[in-house]
């Protein structure tokens, strides 16, 4: 690799939105650079994040499931649980995937590099790796720097406070674990740690879990949860103390107590975006007003020949979403006509039960002043969720009340996560609530329930009583 060729595109980070930029370009026929800091491609979803988790939480959901089938007359005795093992099976997942993506990045003759990347100037990245550093020229690149998880101010260094990296690697289990944010990672931590056996606490500032998704739409979960955890919303941590015995955390909520001792703390408060180190300021990129690279449709940056994509870009934060403006980079760098104009993007709380929602929700209707029609389906009303001990989730469609288009969805049960995308695929395409309520459904399913949704707003349904009836 000769530090004088120029390659028609340096992509700094290796990510999902990363390599996929890098790959997409390859099989467009450009010359591809590809730099990562960590030995591996994937980035924080494959490698910390999203498989790990997905992983984990699968036991953890088995260990659940084994506990409640006792109702159907099959009982299991208590499982035996070998972290060693559960640790490896994660890590097996993780490195099949990872080497997967070296042998595409092979495969598509893609240069790796491997080190720290900082912009010299629109034409050139410094490469430090150890002591060594070399220069990488170029004619276009991608910023896909990523995120890192957010680190509360003025906590004590601590090995027992932890970030969802360091909770993934399941060191130990704590007896009592507090954890620091309700969102979709706290829950997600909260569920496998529970399962391996620890008394979990939550506290959320917001007044509910999952801020972002709506609160009826959050409840079948909450319900659950508040019987199995001590949960505690609209309440903020105000100190944490290490002590020789534990990690004192003191509380201010109404109905949180003043002080309580833990063994370990997970801060599952949010991430920011990795804009920082890597030569922004080189390249003259300035931050907009929250703190985010700016980009067009095209995911161009106002340098020019310098495009960025995923987290250090804007929310959401999510890897389906960096994947597919790295397709959209590539795409205008090898002179396709191609943007990121996605009417919607999916968001997905891998929790027992799962959340999904996509498009507007309920709340941001009303806070925007938009009339809307809704559709709400109780899942206690669908053979297929009682039947699978999932009656206490509900599909809740939004659609406007002018044209009758669908605006946005919610979907809280079984299997939430891959019900979703006909509601993503029904708002790209423009459907309206008769379109969805015509299409024939199989039953039972889970997914009729979405049909079932627009039935009640078009008035033809059948399953519940119709609304005002």
């Amino acid at each position: 690799m000769s530090e004088d060729k120029i390659y028609d595109v340096a992509v700094l980070g290796g990510g999902p939105g990363g390599y996929t930029a890098a790959f997409r370009a390859a099989d467009l026929g450009l010359s591809v650079c590809l730099i990562e800091q960590a030995g591996n491609l994937g980035g924080t979803c494959l490698n910390v994040g999203c498989i790990p988790s997905k992983t984990l939480l699968h036991g953890a959901a088995v260990i659940e499931e084994a506990a409640e089938i006792e109702k159907y007359g099959i009982s299991f005795p208590k499982p035996e649980i070998d972290v060693d093992k559960l640790r490896d099976r994660k890590n097996q997942v993780v490195g099949q995937l990872t080497g997967g993506l070296d042998q595409l990045c092979k495969a598509r003759k893609i240069d790796r590099v491997t080190g720290f990347g900082v912009f010299k100037d629109k034409g050139s990245i410094a490469v430090r790796s150890g002591e060594d550093e070399r220069t990488i020229r170029f004619a276009h690149a991608v910023i896909a720097t990523g995120s890192y998880p957010f680190r509360i101010p003025g906590l004590p260094e601590d090995e027992r406070i932890w970030d969802s990296t360091d909770g993934l690697e399941i060191k130990s289990i704590p007896k009592r674990f507090l954890i620091i944010g309700g969102g979709i990672i706290g829950l997600e931590m909260a569920q496998i740690y529970h399962a391996l056996g620890s008394e979990i606490t939550i506290v959320e500032m917001m007044e509910h879990l999952i801020p972002p998704a709506d609160k009826d739409l959050v409840q079948p979960l909450f319900l659950k949860l508040k019987k199995r955890y001590s949960i505690y919303t609209s309440t903020k941590v105000t100190k944490i103390e290490s002590g020789k015995n534990g990690i004192t955390a003191s509380f201010e909520g109404k109905k949180a107590p003043e002080q309580a001792e833990f063994d370990a703390v997970l801060v599952a408060v949010g991430r920011r975006p990795s804009t920082e180190g890597w030569g922004r300021e080189n390249i003259g990129l300035d931050l907009d007003e929250r703190g985010f690279v700016p980009v067009d449709k095209q995911m161009r940056t106002i340098a020019g020949n310098i495009f960025a994509i995923g987290d250090v870009v804007g929310n959401p934060m999510l890897a389906h979403k960096a994947s597919h403006e790295g397709k959209v980079a590539a795409e205008v760098i090898a002179g396709k006509k191609s943007a990121f104009e996605a009417m919607t993007i999916p968001s997905v709380a891998y929790t027992s039960p799962e959340i999904a929602w996509m498009g507007m929700t309920e709340k941001e209707a009303k806070e925007k002043g938009i009339e809307y029609k809704l559709g709400k389906f109780p899942w206690g009303a669908s053979g297929r969720a009682l039947s699978a001990d999932g009656a206490s989730g509900t599909t809740k469609v939004l659609f406007d009340s002018e044209s009758g288009r669908i605006i946005g969805a919610g979907i809280c049960g079984l299997n939430a996560g891959e019900l979703i995308h006909e509601a993503v695929l029904a708002l790209e395409m423009g459907a309206d609530f008769e379109d969805i309520s015509l299409t024939v459904h199989a039953h039972p399913t889970l997914a009729e329930t979405f049909a079932f949704a627009a039935e009640i707003v078009d008035g033809s349904i059948t399953d519940i009583m119709p609304p005002g009836k």
